[in-house]
């Protein structure tokens, strides 16, 4: 009888022997699966520097087809109107309005010339209503915003000053398609962000806006309209004079430029007398075959609301680096068992890691990686994670962060060489700055050392004549500011 028990108890010792060697064996093999899916993953998102100079060849390149004609390029290449950029001697009381969400800003700001600069500003921020942001009826929405605008004016107090007999001014940010028609009109192409007001297409959003601050008796003229980008390339101008350029890195992407008003073919008006136009690119919709595209960018892009558009965006800008890390994290999950025997039910919903997570992610420098678990926890419902799994998270972020802030460099790049100031010539050195707004760009603090160290690496000898910087909520005040640079009054006596 004691041996049959030693003999069952040896039995069973082997089998449990036999079935952890198998558990090690298959933890092993899932192990190797999710290196392997990683190491795939590194390898389709590479930007060699060569690579890179690609990139920046193919957006000048671009640039070129997209102000030679209208639907040349994926670049839209817009021309914005905007040829007096703020230059600090504006002086007088400015409005703005920015309309680009769910939430809208009123605006205004004192000028005092080169000495005061902006003596005093006041914003007011206001709430949309959902059924304002989709009624039946222009009116609605641009009657809303008008009483908004009018009870704002109507707290002016004594620190702003309006010479007598004169009209009240506004810079207009809408931050929507639009077919620019003059500096202060232009066409809804079409509604983004939530809006759905049919009988807006197709209209002049100045002069729904005039008419509607005439039904409140509110007399402000608009002098200018503009997007975002174009009021942060102004901001910019108005800060630094040698700013020639802004970009927005932030949920979504764009950027804007000074171009030489004889260097774009399809501009057919008379040349203005400054010589230079503002461009808004609209570069998100930027292609090329020289991108890193992976399996999850097109899955992504095949999913999205506007297939085969915005691709660039789509891989560089806030709204979309936690989606890829989501997309990723799945597949391992699935094939690799990279959170254990089963694949947390959060981790497929789409965008469910948003970017200020995945930045607080790849920016634990804990011993234990605690913020990656913690996250994981809290986000994906993912109850214990080993360090080994969680190394393998921020090595992700690290991979598309890496990719993002590689390619946003290369643009940046593509932009100065259409400018001809990515190098150096008869070694004469001349300083140009590039403004940059969004919270990828100001709070993401590995993309944004890894984007300016590409700028860098790309320019070379030229890198030390070029400036990146910090432009933070620009959009606002430059559009005020360019109300101040267009101005119906420019050129009279501001005392």
């Amino acid at each position: 009888m004691g041996k049959l028990v030693v003999f069952v108890a040896v039995v069973c010792s082997a089998a449990a022997a036999v079935m952890l060697m198998k558990r090690r064996m298959k933890n092993c093999g899932e192990w190797e699966k999710a290196m392997a899916i990683l190491k795939e993953f590194e390898e389709k998102c590479a930007t060699s520097v060569g690579k890179l100079r690609q990139v920046a060849d193919a957006m000048s390149v671009e640039m070129h087809a997209g102000l030679a004609s209208e639907g040349g390029s994926k670049l839209k290449m817009l021309i914005s109107y905007v040829d007096n950029l703020p230059t600090g001697d504006e002086q007088g009381l400015f409005y703005a309005l920015d309309l680009g969400g769910t939430n809208f800003r009123v605006m205004r700001v004192q000028l005092g010339g080169k000495e005061n600069r902006i003596v005093k500003h006041e914003v007011k921020e206001v709430s949309i209503p959902q059924n304002v942001m989709a009624g039946s009826s222009s009116d609605v929405l641009f009657d809303f915003i008008a009483t908004a605008l009018a009870e704002f004016v109507a707290t002016e107090g004594d620190d702003f000053h309006l010479p007598p007999g004169r009209q009240r001014e506004l810079g207009f940010t809408f931050s929507f398609p639009v077919k620019q028609l003059s500096i202060a009109s232009g066409t809804l192409i079409k509604w983004t962000k939530g809006f759905s007001i049919e009988d807006v297409v197709g209209q002049d959003v100045v002069g729904e806006l005039t008419k509607a601050m005439e039904r409140v008796d509110l007399d402000v003229r608009v002098a200018a309209l503009v997007n975002d980008t174009v009021g942060t390339l102004a901001g910019g101008r108005y800060n630094n004079p040698d700013v020639i350029a802004a970009v927005i890195l932030g949920t979504g992407t764009n950027a804007a430029y000074v171009e030489r008003a004889h260097a774009i073919p399809k501009w057919h008006g008379l040349l203005p007398k400054s010589g230079e136009m503002v461009i808004n690119m609209e570069w998100g919709n930027f292609h090329s075959t020289h991108l890193p595209v992976t399996e999850y960018d097109q899955n992504l892009d095949a999913e999205s609301l506007n297939p085969a558009e915005q691709i660039y965006e789509k891989m560089i800008s806030g709204m979309y680096l936690g989606e890829i890390l989501r997309r990723v994290l799945c597949r391992m999950a699935e094939e690799a068992s990279l959170f254990g025997d089963y694949v947390p039910q959060r981790l497929k919903i789409p965008f469910i890691l948003r970017t200020p997570d995945m930045a607080a992610m790849h920016h634990d420098e804990s011993a234990d990686l605690k913020v990656v678990g913690n996250k994981l926890k809290d986000i994906l419902e993912v109850p214990n994670s080993t360090l080994k799994t969680r190394k393998i998270v921020v090595e992700l972020c690290d991979i598309i962060t890496s990719r993002g802030a590689h390619l946003s460099a290369a643009g940046i790049v593509g932009i100065l060489k259409k400018l001809g100031i990515d190098t150096l010539k008869n070694g004469e050195k001349h300083r140009s700055v590039v403004a940059v707004d969004g919270a990828l760009f100001e709070h993401y603090t590995k993309f944004r050392n890894c984007m300016e160290g590409t700028i860098k690496e790309l320019l070379g000898d030229a890198a030390d004549s070029i400036v990146i910087e910090l432009s933070s909520d620009g959009s606002g005040v430059g559009a005020a500011l360019l109300a101040a640079s267009h101005s119906q009054y420019l050129g009279l006596d501001e005392s």
